[in-house]
Order: structure tokens, then C-alpha cells, then sequence
């Protein structure tokens, strides 16, 4: 497509004035098919009209060729996770020389997925008493042992020696 006094380019794509969006040379919108079809369906029609196997396009996308036929069955819940399943078929549209965008649309409509937001998990009454005497036990242990390392530290040193050693001390005549 040329530009004209009547379209801008934008980023590698056409953008007429009207601010309808044109995809690039080589990559066209998703074909209007008489019924609705589920995504895997719509892509491989798409693929089976460009006369491409489904090798072909794991080749080019490097997607395992068990992913791809899951994509095509709209098996996504066997795929590894949700941003797999999105670059996927974002690769795979590409391979086939769609829109990614269009295919991402349709699979975000298709697939409603709820956001649950998390509730808080509030711990029983039981469960917070019985932390509070474990607590409590800790405590006074901790008490005691401090008290123990104090008296040893603070207890006097001069009691501790024998009296056959404390004699021979005073006995012996002090160098200096």
C-alpha cells in the first residue's frame, strides 16, 4: 500500500487520516468466515489456505508441534500457562502472516478468565492463643538462660580455687 496524501506511516504501519489502523504489506487481517469458529479452528483454516502443514509452522515458530495441535484443538488449559498460550498464538499468527492483535482479541474474548482476588485468611481464635503461650514458653526461657549466663559471669573467681592452691600462691614469693 503507498502512502497518499490521505494516509501517514506510523511505526511500520499505514495509518489513514481516519485513524483506521492498516496492517503492513505481507500481513493481513483475519478472514471473515461464515460462522463462528473457535480460535484453533479460525487458525488452521487460515494455515490450510496458505497450503502450510503444521510442521512447517513449528519450524518457523520453534513451538513443539504437540503445543501447536493443542492450540489448533483450543486446548489451552494443556498448555504450560497463560503467557505461553498468548506468545504462541502470537507467533503462530505471525508464521501464517495474520495479525497477532486480531488473534489476541479474539482469545481474550473467548476466554473470559475472572480475576479472583485473593481473601485474607484470618487464623482461628485457637490458633492465635496457642502462639501466644508458645510465645510466653520462649519468653521465659530466654529469661532464664540470660539469668544463668549472668551469674556466671558475674559469680567471684576467688572462692573457686582450692586451699592446697591458694596456700602454695601466697607462699611463693612474687617476681617482678
Amino acid at each position: 500500500m503507498e502512502r497518499g496524501p490521505h494516509t501517514t506511516h506510523l511505526a511500520g504501519r499505514h495509518v489513514p487520516r481516519r485513524g483506521r489502523v492498516v496492517p503492513p504489506p505481507g500481513v493481513r487481517p483475519l478472514a471473515r468466515l461464515d460462522g463462528p469458529l473457535a480460535i484453533g479452528a479460525r487458525l488452521r483454516h487460515e494455515r490450510e489456505l496458505r497450503g502450510m502443514s503444521l510442521e512447517e509452522v513449528a519450524r518457523a515458530t520453534r513451538i513443539p508441534l504437540a503445543s501447536l495441535e493443542r492450540v489448533e484443538a483450543d486446548r489451552f488449559d494443556d498448555l504450560p500457562g497463560e503467557v505461553f498460550v498468548r506468545g504462541f498464538l502470537r507467533s503462530y499468527a505471525r508464521a501464517i502472516g495474520l495479525e497477532p492483535d486480531d488473534i489476541l482479541a479474539l482469545y481474550g474474548s473467548a476466554r473470559r478468565v475472572p480475576q479472583v482476588a485473593p481473601v485474607p485468611v484470618n487464623a482461628s481464635p485457637s490458633h492465635r492463643e496457642s502462639r501466644r503461650v508458645g510465645v510466653a514458653i520462649a519468653f521465659v526461657l530466654l529469661l532464664v538462660l540470660c539469668t544463668m549466663a549472668l551469674s556466671f559471669v558475674l559469680r567471684p573467681r576467688g572462692r573457686d580455687v582450692p586451699t592446697e592452691v591458694s596456700s602454695v600462691t601466697s607462699v611463693l614469693p612474687v617476681r617482678g
